[in-house]
């Protein structure tokens, strides 16, 4: 580890190497969305456009947990490396994509390099800094989010103006491989005092096997039909076969003493339920703009855009924060915000502005900002250097999940009572979503498809608040401690 006094400035450049990469990691997510329509007019392919976006979360949550504990096992340095290069070949390939086919191929390739660069820079991050550093630097990591949620469709739309789509997926090339030189030349490699065990194969092989049934389950829950239930028994029987492997086995994925801590638990809870909120904002907030309010996209993009700017804010200050207080106190502060945001969600109507739902995205983003940090900060500060990387990889990973369940679960609730409202109406939504379909609408039509959704997205965001008081209790479980100076 490098958290002596003596090589400030050695730590900040391999900080600033590990913020490259994960900007790298992060700008894709928004910058390819941006340019999504743009590829399909030439690749054609629109029935497969969601899958785009979920073989690259598939892939990457699949893979989070395995590089973290390759990371605790055979070293930080050469994990993150292999992450920057599978990102980068996916990158270079997605962006000779000759069909949407080959795209989504190499988007998953994309995908296995990202579930390395997520957990790795901040598990380095946390090596270098000591525990009351972390504190500061973690929100410092968080800020690479707003920025890339800022500059990414912006970027995005530039790009694919000016020339062809695959520059944006090409631009990684340059800010991955000034990241690896940095890297290399600054941060040391790891050794081993002892052989480092083999990675457990079978562990794994079931690991794979229950996140992809699940996620698949979530993510294709209105197209799977009945078969959802078929994925969701053997993501269970998948999970229930790692929990025995793990119990027997000499080198488990999940060391015992992981699970062992309330803290860590309490952590990885905080973080799934942070991801299932978010969805309530990013999922169904620009619905409700454009939908209910008639905006116009760009005014849902600047409402969601706050949460972006006001998670890396909060983030920042959390850190700040902790050093002052306890992280019980930044914990519940950042829940309570978060409540109040997802409460303020209730109170929209079709008169709304649009600083209203910008204020109330805002407001989440903040609570968002304070309570992952402080979840992730806590736990990193708890665990040993020996399971570091796979504690940092499992409060990443729930996020994940959080993120999906949070769509499947809000989808359906939506679903459910536009069926129970409108029951021969055929794709409400879509109908509202489109200015030439909605302006072909009879007015009591048009009244009448309004009153539903908005009353079903209320419902949706009765969820959301639900799931957010929540955080409120995970928030209690926090230590009432500041971070510590040293491990």
């Amino acid at each position: 580890m490098i958290n002596s006094t003596s090589a400030p400035l050695r730590r900040n450049w391999i900080l600033f190497a590990c913020m490259l990469a994960m900007f790298m990691a992060a700008i894709e997510v928004t910058i390819v969305a941006t340019a999504m329509p743009t590829i399909v007019a030439e690749l054609g392919g629109f029935a497969q456009f969601g899958w785009v976006f979920s073989v690259y979360l598939l892939t990457q949550a699949i893979s989070v947990p395995l590089y973290g504990r390759l990371a605790d096992l055979w070293g930080r340095k050469r994990m993150l490396f292999l992450g920057i290069t599978l990102f980068l070949a996916g990158s270079v390939l997605c962006g000779f994509a000759h069909s949407m086919f080959w795209l989504i191929v190499f988007r998953a390739f994309q995908g296995l390099g990202a579930g390395a660069i997520m957990p790795l820079t901040s598990t380095i991050v946390a090596d270098i800094y000591s525990p009351r550093e972390r504190a500061s630097v973690q929100g410092w990591l968080s800020s690479v989010w707003g920025v890339a949620a800022i500059v990414g469709p912006l970027s995005g739309a530039w790009l694919v103006q000016h020339f062809n789509w695959s520059v944006i997926f090409w631009v990684n090339v340059p800010i991955g491989i000034i990241s690896m030189l940095l890297l290399a030349i600054l941060l040391p490699t790891h050794s081993q005092k002892q052989p480092a065990p083999s990675l457990n194969l079978i562990g794994s092989g079931w690991l794979t096997l229950c996140i992809s049934a699940v996620l698949i389950a979530l993510l294709q829950a209105e197209q799977l039909g009945y078969w959802l239930l078929l994925f969701l028994l053997v993501g269970g029987l998948a999970g229930w076969q790692l929990t025995r492997h793990e119990q027997q086995a000499q080198a488990p994925l999940f060391p015992m003493r992981l699970w062992q801590s309330k803290l860590i638990i309490a952590g990885n809870i905080g973080n799934l339920v942070i991801g299932a909120t978010m969805m309530g904002v990013s999922a169904f907030l620009p619905t409700w703009i454009q939908g209910v309010t008639g905006g116009s996209p760009l005014q849902a993009g600047t409402a969601l855009a706050m949460m972006s700017i006001g998670w890396p804010l909060a983030s920042t200050v959390s850190g700040r924060l902790m050093l002052f207080t306890s992280y019980r106190f930044t914990a519940q502060l950042g829940a309570l915000l978060l409540i109040a945001g997802s409460a303020l969600l209730l109170l929209l109507h079709r008169e709304s502005s649009l600083l209203q739902a910008g204020f109330t995205s805002f407001l989440i983003g903040t609570g968002m900002g304070m309570t992952s940090t402080t979840f992730l900060v806590s736990v990193q500060n708890h665990a040993e250097y020996g399971i570091r990387g796979i504690c940092t990889a499992s409060i990443m990973f729930s996020r994940m999940i959080g993120s999906a369940l949070g769509t499947a679960v809000m989808g359906a609730v939506l679903n459910l009572n536009l069926q129970w409202r409108l029951p021969h109406a055929e794709d409400p939504v879509q109908q509202i979503m489109s200015q030439t379909t909605r302006d072909q609408l009879a007015p009591d039509e048009l009244q009448h498809l309004l009153q539903a959704i908005a009353a079903s997205l209320h419902w949706v965001f009765i969820v959301a608040l639900v799931i957010a008081l929540s955080a409120m209790w995970v928030a209690g479980k926090m230590p009432r401690q500041q971070p510590q100076q040293a491990d």
